[in-house]
């Protein structure tokens, strides 16, 4: 698929609530439906480890059709920021992201991160970007 319609479905808010089902997430506020722009926000709710949580991220950089930033303004973590970058491919685009986080709750958070939520979070991502990509093909 080209750039921009990579670019498109990554930051499209119907696209993830498709993409990410399991967890059953939805848009509660801000922008809740179409395409996120610079300067957006979108408050989702998901259920993770059978807890239902409530995040707030804003898309703090955008450079279209390369690259978006979302960081979190609200929400469980200390601080997450996810960058998506792409890169078009001969025949497609690659979809890098970069998830950078700190766990919540001091010294037990990293105990946590060590155990199981580096691992959890990495499988979140990678099970996105492969219904992104089934989505766009």
């Amino acid at each position: 698929m080209s750039l921009e319609v990579c670019f498109g479905l990554a930051r499209n808010v119907d696209i993830h609530t498709k993409t990410t089902s399991k967890t059953k997430e939805k848009a509660l506020g801000g922008v809740m439906q179409g395409l996120l722009e610079e300067g957006d926000s979108v408050t989702w709710e998901a259920t993770h480890f059978g807890i239902k949580q409530k995040l707030t991220a804003k898309v703090t950089h955008m450079e279209r059709p390369i690259e978006f930033v979302d960081t979190m303004v609200k929400g469980a973590f200390s601080s997450f920021t996810h960058t998506h970058q792409f890169v078009e491919e001969i025949g497609g685009t690659l979809m890098i992201d970069t998830f950078e986080y700190k766990s919540p709750f001091g010294s037990i958070g990293v105990i946590a991160d060590k155990l199981f939520l580096e691992k959890y979070m990495t499988e979140f991502i990678i099970n996105r970007a492969k219904e992104l990509k089934r989505i766009a093909e």
